[in-house]
């Protein structure tokens, strides 16, 4: 026997149906919205998360040395990827450019609720578009993807603030302020106690009294956000910029589900102006669910020409929590729309009718392993079977086949030759 590697995860089919649900969900509400999907290695130059977070980023990576003496690393996130492929063909893609990509990633941390060592996220980006209606769009797509989760607003609130406004005013005061770490000290804030947060603003540069002062700032509601211009025109470009994102999820028909909350801040320095995260109303869930925002920056960073980007990434695994929280996660068990039972030799026939069936887009199993009839039975249990359409040498001499619901053990004969017939999913209603 063999342990799992500690931080990675088997999913047996049971749980993966249900994940591949919540896959499938998100997935298809990000192509509604015009996203398209892309693929990227799993493997990227080490030097790419250098340049990108410094040094320090390699002992959260799986890197090493290749047989070709490169240094490489299992890819802990999309975002420099993304970039990359932005910069290679940034003439040749028509703007704005709209994303999305579902893959595993794999970071070396320490493991605990909703984090995992090997990880699965949904990215979505829109790079080329400077709009508040880009915004709006990136947090009008993640609301539909909860809601079409089964989540309301009763279950999760989406907290959206700005960078701009924060560093304009921690810059507004008379005070030689480390933005960058300030910013940090910020996104920790729920995470730690009062004095704690205070003494971290205070290594920051800011007094006490500053401290207390831009805290208190940072309550501020939408109907005080013209107050907050009056620090300064920086502050002021950026209210206006986040007032018109949060017009606009009006009109995209989910300002319900936002709410201003100028203390969430999300850590990373790529990050430029809108910011956001979604949280568990009941806070049961202990941590954001996921966050996003606008990193204009990023791209030229990347050596390509200015161009603006926003989006976020849902992880999979907190996903779960708050689906399996709100009550609308689905049961981790099989599902199979017809299990062909034969009995003596009539494969051919069988065979045709398990064709018949799946040509109709139905999920079908039939027997590859000459069990008993007793033995497919159970099985068909296992696997949850709706219908088990019975094939007998008996029933073929009379020219029919027998259908068995295995929920009420009702069944019927029925033509062989019209069955399954002209429905796309036959039941033993259909023959009563």
């Amino acid at each position: 026997m063999y342990d799992r590697v500690k931080g990675f995860r088997d999913f047996y089919p049971e749980e993966m149906q249900a994940r591949r649900w919540a896959m499938d969900t998100v997935e298809d509400v990000a192509r509604r919205y015009g996203f398209r999907e892309i693929g990227t290695p799993a493997l990227e130059s080490t030097e790419m998360y250098v340049d990108k977070s410094g040094e320090e980023i390699v002992e959260e990576l799986y890197s090493f040395e290749d047989k070709g003496g490169r240094e490489v690393a299992l890819t802990p996130e999309l975002t420099p990827s993304v970039a990359r492929m932005v910069v290679a063909k940034q003439q040749a893609l028509s703007k704005p450019i709209k994303w999305v990509s579902t893959r595993p990633f794999w970071r070396y941390e320490q493991v605990q609720q909703g984090r995992f060592r090997e990880f699965y996220q949904t990215n979505v980006d829109i790079f080329g578009s400077s709009e508040p209606a880009a915004d709006a769009e990136i947090l009008a797509v993640a609301v539909d993807m909860l809601t079409d989760l089964g989540l309301t607003s009763e279950d999760f609130e989406i907290r959206v603030s700005h960078r701009d406004i924060l560093s304009g005013l921690l810059e507004s005061f008379d005070a030689d302020v480390d933005t960058r770490e300030a910013i940090r000290t910020v996104d920790k804030r729920a995470k730690i106690d009062r004095a704690e947060y205070l003494d971290a603003l205070y290594e920051t540069g800011l007094s006490y009294d500053q401290a207390e002062e831009f805290d208190d700032l940072l309550q501020a509601g939408e109907d005080e956000l013209d107050t907050l211009a009056e620090r300064s025109e920086a502050v002021a470009d950026a209210t206006e910029n986040l007032q018109d994102v949060l017009d606009a999820t009006a009109d995209f028909g989910v300002r319900e589900h936002v709410t201003l909350s100028l203390s969430t801040a999300r850590g990373l320095d790529y990050y430029t102006g809108v910011v956001f995260e979604c949280f568990d109303s009941t806070g049961e869930v202990s941590r954001a669910v996921f966050g996003g925002g606008r990193y204009d920056d990023l791209i030229e960073g990347f050596g390509g020409q200015p161009t603006p980007a926003v989006g976020f990434a849902p992880g999979h695994a907190t996903l779960q929590l708050l689906c399996e929280r709100a009550g609308v996660w689905p049961a981790e068990e099989l599902t199979t729309d017809y299990y062909v039972l034969q009995v003596g030799d009539t494969r051919p026939t069988a065979a045709r009718i398990a064709r018949d069936l799946r040509e109709r887009g139905n999920v079908v199993e039939s027997d590859v392993a000459g069990r008993s009839f007793g033995a497919q039975m159970g099985y068909a249990d296992d696997v949850n079977a709706e219908t088990v359409v019975i094939v007998g040498e008996q029933d073929l001499e009379n020219d029919e086949v027998t259908l068995k619901e295995m929920d009420g053990g009702e069944q019927v004969s029925v033509p062989v030759d019209s069955f399954p017939g002209e429905d796309d999913r036959p039941t033993f209603e259909d023959f009563v």
